[in-house]
């Protein structure tokens, strides 16, 4: 292999997860504003940042505390919603299987939703690579979200409340979001799992300690998993 071609998926990597630096940096803020509000140091924000490296959960289980929530069910709430990295890292695993094992053990420490989303589109683009050309592409699509998360997060901790409420940090959160799920949903039963999810999370907005969003979030995985088998069933017996 050619250092040319080793270092492409990397660059194009890098490339396509350069864009989620405009929405990480005030995601990143608005944690360590969050933080800060908490009571939590500077060194502990970062720390909290470096080893969980997912925002959703440390969010989920920083803003449950602030609320009071006890102890135990914040961490287990943030954990439900990290459980999501368990199937990023199962589907993920057979793209990377050929690759050293300590590249692949500091690529599943980089794993995050952006570079998930970013590595499934271009695998599927580029069935031809191997597995350390597709794990490079991976790491590439975190090389700027990763440490920019980590670095704002510092800034947003120090800043505190220094930071205007009118600036709005906390459209960075959706915004995130939907970016990465939107061009995922393009079966049935991504848009029906999606669908689901959504409605059930405000009609159970009422549950006490954010509880609703676990249970919508289970409720779109199972429609999605049921519209999923009943697709497959429909293309069998029409074959």
């Amino acid at each position: 292999m050619t250092p040319k071609n080793t270092l492409s998926p990397y660059l194009q990597g890098m490339a396509d997860g350069a864009p989620f630096v405009l929405v990480v940096v005030p995601f990143g803020l608005l944690f360590g504003v969050v933080s800060s509000e908490l009571g939590l140091h500077v060194l502990e924000a970062i720390t909290l940042s470096l080893m969980v490296l997912a925002g959703a959960a440390q969010f989920t289980g920083v803003q449950l505390l602030a609320e009071g929530t006890p102890a135990l069910i914040a961490l287990i709430a943030a954990l439900a919603v990290n459980l999501r990295m368990a199937m990023y890292a199962a589907a993920l695993a057979p793209h990377w299987q050929g690759a050293p094992l300590r590249e692949r053990a500091f690529a599943a420490w980089l794993v995050v939703d952006q570079g998930y989303a970013c590595a499934m589109l271009a695998y599927e683009k580029n069935p031809d690579w191997s597995s350390r050309q597709k794990l490079r592409y991976y790491v590439g699509t975190v090389s700027l979200i990763c440490p920019f998360w980590c670095a704002f997060t510092v800034i947003g901790a120090v800043l505190g409340t220094a930071i205007p409420p009118e600036y709005a940090l906390d459209f960075a959160v959706p915004i995130t979001f939907l970016a990465m799920i939107g061009p995922m949903l393009r079966t049935g039963a991504h848009m029906a799992a999606a669908l689901v999810a959504v409605f059930a999370s405000l009609l159970l907005a009422w549950m006490p300690y954010s509880l609703g969003l676990l249970v919508a979030g289970a409720l779109g995985m199972i429609t999605g998993a049921q519209v999923e088998l009943i697709t497959r069933r429909r293309g069998e017996g029409r074959s």
